[in-house]
């Protein structure tokens, strides 16, 4: 092989490293597999992806069939935002609901039995968890994901997070830095900005991100967000001042920096995935998540040769794209040697049921409601935000059914009021369901007027608890997971 054949192919190689794409459907495709063999080191995962337990982890084997280190990503926060149960909803409860019951062991413990299920399917790097300080109530991407809007709770959980869920051998990315709580753009959609002044966010955004440092979190995902106090002018994930100057020399932080996704519209829409990319590489990140909408062999391709492309013109260091390819590989090298001083078979001290605990620990109640039985559930459904996606089932009318034979339910979107809810009641009592009430004023009139009709209307929030507690009984869930939804139900039900 010549000098230039040689350094073409490392070049190569290192520009396949540090993507980190998904691809479509259940089984891995041979494009994939083809570029794991030339250098690829990473796959994420998403819900078109996962059916079973048992499929995931025939899935993931095929992987380290062709690569045995290869890094096997999902964003898996459990709550809200899951993967591994997409079409049934999460064991585990999330964020908001960890931080509200304030008990970091239980946050461990929890964290830890996530990851240990992650583990057993063969993946072992989690895009989780968010470290953001839910500061602004109107954030319509973050909320429930949050621990909440108090900067040290938000640090102590996020600590304990990351200890938990990297002592089942899942390396954890804490996201989304600087951190995305004090926004009211989504992300996926725009550009968001925060205005916050340099000691604000020192003294508010970035600590949980210290404390994550501090517990050895493996990566930390960047955020799609313009922070002017920062960097006037370049986005997070694309700027040197940011992700070298603060993350790397100022936090001290040495592990791997992912980027949230790229073809995200605050990026793609901007800037464009291919010159994004290595406007990010050459920022200080490492490793390019793409994949969550752009899934297939051309995107890959593009972004490695863009890659390439950029090194040979001189507007990427061929040292800074090494390093990064590098930091990748060590991480991978890092999860093949917890894989292998795994222990089959649950660790000691595991709890399976632990979700649904913590998820009856969350709970808050306000009033008090008579014996229900045979209700009629109404759930008042708002667009679900992309993070979330509209295709994992949320609400109580399923556990309630369970508990209560005979339960009756219907769905109500944006336009719906308290009428058209009352006449499907019938003289059943209604349980209404919402989600962020306090950021859908359609929702609080269609309540205001439940409660008006029906005083022993039972209410349930299953989003950020904000506005005032309606009805005989109101029931805070702080997130909207299948095990948030059973505790609510046990409640309603007299279990």
């Amino acid at each position: 092989m010549t000098v230039l054949a040689h350094h073409t192919d490392t070049l190569t190689r290192d520009a396949l490293a540090v993507l980190q794409p998904g691809f479509e459907g259940t089984t891995a495709p041979a494009w994939l597999l083809r570029r794991l063999g030339e250098g690829l080191h990473s796959v994420g995962l998403f819900g078109r992806n996962i059916t079973s337990p048992g499929q995931l982890a025939r899935l993931t084997a095929q992987l380290r069939a062709e690569r045995d280190d290869v890094l096997v990503a999902i964003d898996e926060e459990g709550g809200d935002v899951t993967r591994l149960e997409v079409r049934e909803g999460s064991s585990f409860p999330g964020n908001l609901a960890l931080g509200t019951v304030d008990d970091t062991g239980l946050t461990r413990d929890v964290a830890r039995e996530l990851g240990r299920r992650l583990a057993a399917c063969g993946v072992n790097l989690n895009w989780a968890p968010s470290a953001d300080v839910n500061s602004n109530p109107d954030n319509p991407v973050i909320g429930v994901r949050s621990f909440g809007a108090d900067t040290r709770l938000a640090a102590r959980h996020t600590a304990a997070y990351v200890e938990g869920l990297q002592a089942a051998g899942v390396a954890a990315c804490t996201k989304h830095f600087p951190g995305h709580g004090d926004t009211n753009v989504d992300s996926h959609l725009a550009l968001p900005r925060i205005d916050a002044g340099p000691d604000t966010l020192a003294a508010r955004e970035l600590v949980p991100f210290k404390a994550a440092v501090a517990a050895g979190t493996k990566a930390v995902m960047s955020a799609h967000i313009l922070v002017p106090a920062l960097d006037a002018t370049r986005p997070a994930t694309l700027s040197p001042r940011i992700l070298t100057g603060l993350l790397r020399e100022e936090l001290g932080y040495e592990g791997l920096i992912v980027t949230d996704g790229m073809e995200m519209n605050a990026i793609a829409g901007t800037y464009g995935i291919e010159r994004g990319s290595v406007l990010a590489i050459a920022a200080g990140a490492d490793a390019i998540c793409v994949g969550g909408g752009l899934a297939d062999e051309a995107t890959v391709l593009r972004l490695r040769d863009a890659l390439v492309a950029a090194v040979r013109e001189g507007a990427l260091p061929e040292e800074r794209l090494a390093d990064a390819a590098a930091r990748v590989r060590d991480l991978a090298e890092w999860t093949r040697g917890e894989r292998a001083a795994a222990v089959p078979g649950a660790p000691e001290g595991s709890a399976p049921g632990i979700g649904l605990t913590a998820a009856r620990r969350a709970l808050v109640l306000t009033g008090r409601a008579s014996a229900v039985e045979a209700p009629y559930v109404a759930t008042l459904a708002p667009v679900a935000n992309i993070a979330v996606g509209d295709e994992t089932p949320w609400g109580v009318a399923a556990e309630l059914a369970a508990l209560l034979p005979g339960t009756a339910a219907g769905v109500y979107r944006e336009g719906a009021g308290a009428g058209e809810i009352l006449a499907a009641a019938g003289d059943r009592t209604v349980v209404a369901v919402v989600r962020d009430a306090h950021r859908h004023r359609w929702m609080t009139r269609a309540l205001d007027a439940l409660v008006a009709a029906r005083p022993d209307t039972v209410v349930v929030e299953m989003g950020l608890p904000r506005a005032e507690p309606r009805g005989a009984l109101h029931i805070a869930t702080h997130g909207a997971s299948r095990v948030c939804g059973r505790a609510a139900a046990e409640v309603i039900a007299g279990a």
